[in-house]
């Protein structure tokens, strides 16, 4: 019998244990405690409190190293480099969800005749046209 290798595998999932993931990204061990303590990569724990590193970890310690070595940046403008970074991420994801809500917002009016309205704090409505006018959620 043998054993299926998965086609696929999880970039997040948290296998490597400190050794390795120092080997794989080019680095002393003690440097992961060091970036590990100054939140520049957070490695989860295994039960005997053990650090596992993923390969989405691994990638981001090769490159603070890139960073750090080639382009010179210190510590803490890596950090603020790796949060802006995260954050373009996050705002990445919310205007995919908007995206998503516009075309669906979209698809109900041209097929049944909704209307949505937004406010300036992001909300947004669905409404109904009645007739040509708009009519409010709840008319």
């Amino acid at each position: 019998m043998s054993a299926q290798v998965p086609q696929v595998m999880d970039r997040d999932a948290p296998i490597f244990a400190i050794g390795v993931a120092a080997h794989l990204a080019g680095m002393h061990p003690q440097t992961l405690r060091g970036y590990d303590k100054l939140g520049l990569v957070q490695p989860r724990r295994a039960k005997g409190r053990g650090r596992r590193y993923s390969l989405r970890d691994v990638q981001r310690l090769r490159l603070i190293q890139h960073l750090s070595q080639t382009e010179g940046i210190n510590l803490t403008g890596i950090q603020r480099i790796l949060d802006m970074e995260a954050e373009i991420e996050r705002l990445r994801a919310a205007v995919q969800r908007v995206s998503a809500q516009r075309d669906e917002l979209a698809q109900q009016l041209a097929a049944g005749g909704r209307v949505f309205t937004a406010e300036t704090s992001g909300a947004v409505h669905l409404g109904r046209v009645i007739h040509g006018q708009r009519a409010l959620p709840g008319r």
